[in-house]
């Protein structure tokens, strides 16, 4: 459960499930019981605003897929409708991150004290290195 607030609806009808078995330990109620669940949205296709698909599309989440898919997988649960449920807060994680639009950095200018003592400190560094070389640092 996030603590971010659900900016953004998606309706179910958008959202591709697909039950399947999952990976890892679990004996045979793994070999034989589809519990996992794959959850797909394809984003290029949804009712998102245009600005969230970009930004979705250009987020470097891995989950995407070169045609603009998202995939997620939940296998945590022992049952089908945790996974389900899991895999639709995932899903509208990604999508809320996206929702609101990343604050622009306000460039600020080094102060002048700062370049004085960086300048002051690489004179120093210099000085010392030279005169580990055995040259007079003066000439």
């Amino acid at each position: 459960m996030s603590l971010r607030p659900r900016r953004t609806s998606i309706p179910p009808g958008e959202v591709e499930i697909t039950a399947v078995r999952s990976q890892g330990a679990g004996g045979q109620n793994v070999n034989k019981v589809a519990s996992a669940i794959h959850l797909r949205y394809d984003i290029r296709g949804s009712s998102l605003p245009a600005e969230h698909k970009a930004r979705l599309l250009a987020s470097q989440d891995q989950r995407i897929t070169r045609s603009g898919v998202l995939v997620i997988k939940a296998q945590q649960h022992r049952t089908q409708e945790l996974n389900r449920q899991e895999a639709w807060d995932r899903l509208q994680e990604a999508v809320d991150a996206v929702a609101e639009p990343p604050r622009l950095r306000k460039p600020t200018k080094t102060p002048f004290g700062e370049k004085v003592r960086r300048l002051a400190d690489k004179r120093r560094r210099a000085d010392i290195k030279l005169r580990r070389s055995g040259r007079d640092p003066d000439d």
